[in-house]
């Protein structure tokens, strides 16, 4: 292998035929062979006698009296490669771990359960976390020690892998009381972790005061966005705001704009394809961790457009449809589900593929590139490494205006340039492409998809949800009793899926029927709910988690649970469970999406900007929705112009209910705020209710 062709030696090793290799991978591979994450495959070569996580590894390390080191990662991770570069394909190393451990590789991405619990133990022992996260633990799964990169050598003073290794390994043979104690010490804080806290009841307008003088004091003013660097796109946080906003507070509204807008025209933007990269490590969104993950295309499309239906600003929607064409031009399978993830990293460099020199550019260009450059900040000297990350300082209007250039004009012209470097980009060696097919980011990039097609009237984006929420309906459930999984790549993964699976898929499938009114998706997403209550709902204790009681479970219940780069799974199943109970009239969902939040409101009070999902929840459960029921065909323009003019609108707690169908004219019922509003069955007639005083609002615009 050449590090240069990382996607096509990926992809030779997932069709490679393993028939004819013994169990342990033979001389040339080790059991990482037999995996089906490209993520393990990458490791398939390592010298390092790598198992998976299973029965096999557990007992050769109990028969073998071996610690274990346990190495989470995932395939499109930087750091992950770097260390494996250094170590895991040393020979020297290798022959170390051989020698004193047993070794196991894991995707947090097929077993997040895994990731979850080894991660709360990292944050526990160390404050952080991060990957690739390696965790020295004993054959019954109890850790005692946890790391993330390290060098293979010490040197100025930061210990090396190998001296860590050799350190460890002396200490499991000579003093194995210490780490049967540190493994008693952990355990036991975790136990307290696990313990539920008191439900007190919390006012929900003191809790979002509390979170946004907290989100306040780390909001970046400036360049927006929260915190300095690593600065990521939180669009949790966003979302919030933009309820905030809408509902009244200007600067909550200023706060999401403001960063949405930031980011946007920042290097974390891919200013070519469009989507957005990982997190930017600088301050002012300016040079990113080039990975795109499905999950940020997913949740920042779907936070562009609810600040288009607050705002009414069109720059918002075009942000959602960017990322709409990226991930169906790059993330898109040919039976229509969505890939996992694009590498940093391709020709052994990070980011090599989305970086250009001002030479490049002008002898693709020619004469537009001096017009092209200064839009984009593109210098002879560059801003990253001698080459340029493409950003834009201005906006187009001012920039049109000092160029004396006419904004439509110079926007075509622009677009002309993008293709052109875009054909040239497409060239270059590629970065890794993850083809695995995750329930849960497949369901997140659904609903985005399902929203913002019937927003912007564009057809195509709700049949290219619908293509995959078929795909995962029809491949991901297991054949002997519908049980949801939670991955797919050359088939789908024995892995049940977990809670976070099923509030994602839940969501996409409520998007899809509000998008087109065909009860087929509703009827599926209540289904769903009714295997979440029955798989992650515990009766004696009142309490869900993460994992099925039917799947693997962790040596303790610990986690370190709420918002961040991902939404907590618990807030999105109440979210979901408390718009199905009124869209199906099941009142007996509310009470569940009651119980998963009481179990987050003590710590919302303490750190109520961890669980912004949840007080969005809290606010879905404790205020009237606007119930909306529409008749009539279901399948014309004028039924189409009619969603679309409503889901574009601000309207919290909006609820999309009843069946339309038929031959009869599309209207469609408005019933909130205490009062029912005469049926409107045309655009003219919608507006006048919507219309009406403290039906809708815009957001004051914070710019």
């Amino acid at each position: 292998m050449t590090i240069k062709d990382s996607g096509a030696y990926v992809a030779e090793l997932i069709s490679r035929d393993t028939s004819d290799l013994p169990p342990d991978g033979g001389t040339q591979f080790n059991r990482l062979i037999f995996a089906r994450s490209p993520y393990l495959l990458q490791h398939a070569e390592n010298p390092v006698n790598w198992y998976e996580w299973g029965a096999d590894a557990f007992d050769a390390a109990r028969n073998e009296n071996r610690p274990i080191l346990l190495s989470i990662g995932y395939a499109t991770c930087h750091w992950c490669h770097v260390m494996a570069h250094e170590s895991f394909e040393d020979q020297e190393v290798a022959d170390l771990l051989n020698r004193h451990f047993i070794c196991i590789k894991v995707d947090r991405e097929e077993r997040p359960d895994i990731d979850d619990f080894y991660m709360t133990v990292s944050q526990v022992l160390t404050g952080s976390g991060g990957w690739p996260l390696n965790i020295f633990m004993t054959p019954d799964k109890r850790p005692f020690f946890a790391m993330t990169y390290l060098p293979k050598r010490s040197s100025q003073g930061l210990r090396g892998f190998m001296d860590l290794l050799a350190n460890i390994a002396t200490l499991w043979r000579q003093h194995p009381d210490k780490i049967d104690n540190n493994c008693n010490a952990i355990m036991d804080t975790l136990e307290h972790i696990a313990q539920p806290l008191p439900q007190d009841h919390a006012e929900l307008g003191e809790l979002n005061r509390n979170a946004f003088r907290q989100l306040s004091g780390i909001y970046d003013d400036t360049r927006g966005g929260f915190g300095s660097s690593p600065k990521f796109p939180m669009p949790i946080n966003i979302s919030w705001l933009v309820d905030q906003g809408a509902a009244g507070n200007v600067l909550a509204a200023g706060m999401a704009q403001h960063t949405l807008r930031m980011m946007r025209h920042g290097g974390i933007w891919d200013q070519l394809a469009g989507g957005i990269h990982r997190y930017s490590v600088d301050q002012n969104w300016l040079v990113p961790h080039f990975e795109k993950m499905l999950y940020d295309q997913a949740m920042v499309a779907q936070v562009s457009l609810e600040a288009y239906q607050a705002t009414g600003d069109f720059f918002f929607l075009d942000m959602a449809e960017n990322i709409f064409d990226f991930v169906t031009a790059e993330m898109t399978s040919p039976e229509g589900a969505f890939y996992s993830a694009l590498d940093a990293d391709s020709e052994g460099e990070e980011g090599i593929f989305y970086i250009w020199t001002r030479q490049e550019i002008e002898e693709i260009l020619g004469t537009a590139s001096e017009l092209f450059c200064r839009f984009y900040a593109v210098t002879r000297y560059g801003n990253f490494e001698g080459s340029t990350i493409l950003n834009i300082p201005v906006p187009i209007e001012e920039f049109s205006l000092a160029e004396q250039y006419d904004p439509g004009e110079l926007e075509l012209l622009l677009h002309d340039c993008r293709l052109r470097l875009l054909a040239y980009r497409d060239n270059r060696i590629h970065p890794l492409r993850d083809e695995k097919i995750i329930t849960s980011w497949n369901g997140l990039m659904i609903a985005a998809l399902a929203k913002g097609g019937v927003i912007s009237g564009k057809e195509e984006c709700i049949e290219r949800a619908s293509r995959a929420a078929e795909f995962i309906l029809r491949n991901l459930r297991r054949e002997s009793d519908g049980r949801l999984l939670r991955s797919f790549m050359n088939g789908a993964s024995p892995i049940p899926a977990f809670l976070e699976d099923y509030a994602s898929l839940m969501l996409g499938l409520i998007e899809l029927f509000e998008a087109t009114l065909e009860t087929v998706w509703l009827e599926q997403a209540v289904r769903l709910a009714d295997e979440t209550v029955r798989l992650f709902y515990n009766p004696a204790t009142g309490e869900y988690s993460k994992t099925g009681y039917d799947a693997e479970q962790m040596p303790v219940r610990a986690s370190l649970e709420h918002d961040g780069v991902l939404p907590s799974p618990f807030s999105l199943t109440a979210k979901c469970l408390t718009r199905l109970a009124r869209a199906a009239e099941r009142t007996d969902l509310l009470d569940h999406a009651h119980a998963i939040i009481a179990l987050s409101l003590d710590d919302a009070r303490r750190h109520p900007t961890a669980h912004l999902g949840a007080l969005q929840a809290l606010e879905m459960i404790e205020n009237e929705p606007v119930t909306a029921v529409f008749q009539g065909g279901r399948k014309t323009a004028a039924m189409r112009e009619l969603l679309r003019q409503l889901k574009s609108a601000w309207i919290p707690n909006l609820c999309i209910s009843g069946e339309a169908g038929g031959e009869g004219n599309p209207a469609v019922s408005l019933c909130g705020h205490g009062a029912c509003y005469p049926v409107a069955s045309n655009c003219s007639e919608l507006a006048a209710v919507l219309s009406l005083p403290g039906f809708c609002q815009k957001a004051i615009s914070g710019q």
